[in-house]
């Protein structure tokens, strides 16, 4: 979709990225570190320094307390510790549970590994997990659970009562559990953030994986990192080594020091919410019908008053006549199921997003 918007010269809120840059100071210390000579291969795992910080930002937000030095992994994007951990454990035969519609990295992954994808629909329009048709899947196969929240491409969150689910459906079992949890600063409505390093029982059975990029403007950079217990984080290691060996250093040491300012992860919410709430009242006045976002900068709309079209179909039409590029959220489901829906990223200025409403409110 984004090359189509190249070709038409279409307004892009398909992929997902901002047009905005990273905050001055980041920037400025990652020059600083260039600067001072840090251009070479930091430690495998990650920078000493910056692993701390990670594990000092878990302990204040989650109440979690994680060994630096053992259970966190620096890599070379969200995607890369997903690719990693799934190839750390997953085996010809395994099953893995995915929930679609689901981010269109972990279904190759696990194939690619001789896994088996069991894909379970999220529940529609709440896009929810069935808990129930999880039990029915599981097998003694089941290696793995992925999960995403807050979700890509839904903006749909898990909740505590999830969470104690899963607890009660893994105990007792050899199932593990990798948390793409990339958005977790970009969460509305004051909700909080269930994320894995919250409850100790799942913790033990995880794979946890989030973005420096998601959180800082700064998807290029393409940085992350997989907290883990030690004897996952040992076989995780032992495939992030040959992937990358290590991710880029001048990165680290800027993140190191930037994370020591919490106000730019906590206001992050409150930033994309703002952004969410003016792009939806710039749409009141169209066509489409929107349930708002609970998490990340992406919104789902449904255009059934606009076009009988399948999503693919009315994506293509939508970038090619009206000149707004968005995604088919069907492209995200391995049986392309259609509910009519689209995905819209309005982490972009406003100045853009009302060029892109005017566009839309006229269809």
């Amino acid at each position: 979709m984004s090359a189509m918007a190249q070709k038409y010269n279409a307004i892009n809120l398909s992929q997902g990225f901002p047009d905005f840059d990273p905050n001055p100071k980041l920037m400025e210390l990652v020059t600083k570190a260039l600067k001072n000579g840090y251009n070479q291969y930091a430690p495998m795992p990650g920078l000493p320094a910056l692993r701390t910080a990670i594990a000092e930002k878990v302990r204040k937000l989650y109440e979690c307390n994680v060994d630096a030095d053992e259970m966190i992994t620096v890599t070379s994007g969200g995607t890369e510790a997903l690719y990693a951990a799934i190839t750390a454990v997953v085996h010809e035969g395994d099953e893995v549970i995915v929930f679609e519609p689901a981010y269109d990295s972990y279904v190759p992954a696990i194939r690619l590994n001789g896994g088996l994808p069991i894909a379970i629909s999220l529940d529609y329009p709440s896009f929810g997990i069935n808990w129930e048709m999880v039990k029915a899947r599981i097998t003694a196969n089941t290696r793995l659970i992925i999960l995403n929240t807050p979700h890509n491409p839904t903006g749909s969150i898990l909740h505590a009562e999830d969470m104690e689910e899963l607890q009660r459906i893994t105990q007792n079992s050899d199932i593990l559990i990798l948390s793409d949890e990339v958005y977790e600063h970009i969460i509305f409505d004051r909700q909080e953030h269930q994320s894995i390093l919250r409850y100790p029982k799942l913790l033990e059975r995880s794979f946890v994986v989030f973005s420096f990029g998601k959180s800082y403007h700064a998807t290029g950079w393409k940085m992350g990192y997989c907290i883990a217990p030690s004897r996952l984080s040992a076989e995780f290691r032992k495939v992030h080594q040959f992937i990358v060996f290590s991710s880029p250093t001048p990165f680290q040491h800027a993140f190191a020091e930037f994370l020591q300012d919490e106000e730019e992860y906590l206001k992050l919410s409150e930033f994309y919410q703002a952004k969410r709430d003016y792009f939806n009242g710039l749409l009141a006045e169209s066509r489409f019908t929107i349930r708002p976002s609970a998490g990340t900068y992406f919104q789902l709309a449904g255009y059934e008053a606009i076009s009988d079209m399948g999503d693919m179909a009315f994506s293509e039409w939508l970038t090619r006549e009206a000149g707004v590029a968005t995604i088919p959220v069907s492209v995200f489901y391995s049986n392309r199921e259609d509910h009519h829906l689209i995905r819209f990223c309005f982490a972009k200025s406003e100045k853009l997003l009302e060029k892109a409403a005017d566009k839309l409110i006229r269809l």
